[in-house]
């Protein structure tokens, strides 16, 4: 296959900017706008540099568009019908590998059909991205829904380094074992040079089921490919390169003024409370926001919480809805949300404040300063943003920092009060721990936290990913 102009590829699901098509039947052209988040800003000086492309869909089904040049990068769409996004993104890779991968939470459904389609897919983009990188360019493929492509690549691009990254748990062999196409899944994996996990416990995970599912070598973090896959031996690397966040920029806007008072306006609007605890996550059933919840109602309960004294906002952001189980969810979260403020609220002074939309960063930031407790309690999650951003915003170094010991970040960020969320009474615990602990406690535990984000930041990441793909020696296009 030719090779393309293009030295640094991202591969991911989605395109780094929203696409607005016109209405049907209206007049106008097809716009864009960047997306938020972190991977965007760490890759895109990577990609402006070395004239980088992004592979991705546009986020509409039945859209043909042309390459096109955003913010400083080459845009490479990758088209989905209606009837792929429902069995190859709906179907296999949130109906099945999400729930699996999260260790079975609710049950994963298999179907042939969606994996049929998962591999057409799979397939597409890696043509795409075949035809667009450079001769022995890089090429960083990202997340759950593409872990054929590596493979897949390899076959079609030899000359090529190629990465992977994936950015929710990966599963122990047992719980892996249960999916019908297991063995493809990780031959499609080990296509790459590097592949990275969240914690050093996810990139043990896939070396034991290379080791259950193949008869390959491995060697600490290297598995050695001989010449039953490709001459000369290659050596694949699975490492954990925990992601972050742009910790600086969070920072920086914490400090601003419009923020600060916005902080102090939340408080206020929500009654001046003592004490105001936060939850902020996607709306998944992997979040364990039922189970926050709950604590929270048996504490106001049991009378060790007051309302609306102590009060708690949740930000749940909408998410699948077009999923049952997501359907469900909801309506199992405002149900609770319910009955504790029947039981718990006063005239106008909910218990429990409960938000299902999104915000923009500046309002986030906002609920982050003005909040005096943040409940992260996920059941699985790969690392879990929110919780580094609160850190990040806090550079009063106040506020304390409630963490799932099932969040990949909590392996960095163990001046956390850790908690296991199936455990109300110790969840409970620590809740009250929070909220009574000394000013001088939560100062120096802040102080460390802080310290960690803001070292380990989203470009850290990237770049140490990248320094470590880069070293990859180059191969022959012909081997």
């Amino acid at each position: 296959m030719p090779s393309g102009p293009h030295e640094f590829v991202v591969v991911a699901n989605r395109l780094p900017v929203d696409v607005s098509v016109p209405d049907e039947g209206r007049e106008g052209e097809i716009s864009w706008s960047r997306s938020p988040g972190g991977l965007v800003s760490a890759l895109q000086p990577v990609m402006q540099k070395q004239d980088g492309a992004w592979v991705g869909w546009s986020g509409t089904p039945d859209l043909t568009l042309d390459p096109f040049d955003a913010d400083g990068m080459r845009l490479c769409p990758v088209p989905l019908s209606g009837q792929e996004v429902e069995e190859y993104y709906e179907g296999l890779s949130n109906g099945t590998l999400w729930p699996l991968y999260h260790d079975v939470i609710v049950d994963p459904e298999y179907h042939r059909l969606w994996w049929n389609s998962y591999v057409t897919i799979n397939r597409r983009f890696a043509h795409a991205a075949a035809e667009v990188a450079a001769e022995g360019g890089t090429v960083w493929v990202h997340d759950y829904q593409l872990q054929l492509v590596p493979s897949m690549l390899r076959t079609l691009r030899p000359d090529v380094r190629i990465g992977f990254f994936n950015h929710i748990p990966f599963p122990s062999p047992e719980i892996f074992s249960q999916l019908p196409w297991r063995k493809q899944i990780v031959e499609g994996l080990l296509g790459a040079d590097l592949v990275g996990f969240q914690r050093g416990s996810d990139a043990a995970n896939f070396l034991r089921s290379v080791r259950r599912l193949t008869d390959l070598t491995t060697r600490g973090q290297v598995v050695t490919i001989g010449s039953r896959w490709a001459r000369p031996e290659r050596h694949v690397r699975a490492a954990a390169f925990p992601i972050s966040i742009d910790a600086l920029a969070i920072s920086e806007l914490a400090q601003t003024e419009p923020v600060m008072r916005r902080a102090v306006e939340i408080r206020h609007e929500l009654g001046d409370p003592d004490v105001l605890m936060l939850g902020v996550d996607r709306l998944d059933y992997t979040k364990g926001i039922g189970h926050r919840l709950k604590a929270f109602g048996e504490l106001l309960r049991d009378g060790a919480l007051t309302a609306p004294e102590t009060t708690l906002v949740q930000v749940a952001s909408p998410s699948r809805e077009r999923v049952e189980q997501y359907r469900v969810l909801r309506d199992e979260v405002e149900g609770t949300v319910g009955r504790i403020n029947g039981d718990y609220g006063v005239m106008g002074r909910p218990a429990v404040h409960y938000l299902h939309h999104s915000y923009p960063t500046e309002e986030m930031v906002a609920l982050y300063l003005a909040s005096d407790v943040m409940l992260v309690t996920a059941l699985r999650d790969g690392m879990n943003l929110v919780a580094k951003e609160y850190v990040a915003a806090r550079t009063d170094l106040g506020g304390v920092l409630v963490l799932s010991e099932f969040a990949g970040a909590a392996d960095e960020l163990s001046q956390a009060l850790l908690v296991n969320p199936h455990d109300i009474d110790g969840v409970k615990q620590a809740i009250v721990r929070a909220i009574e602990m000394e000013p001088k406690e939560r100062r120096r535990r802040m102080r460390a936290l802080r310290k960690r984000v803001l070292d380990n930041d989203v470009q850290h990441w990237a770049d140490s990913f990248l320094s470590v793909l880069t070293a990859t020696p180059r191969r022959d296009s012909h081997v």
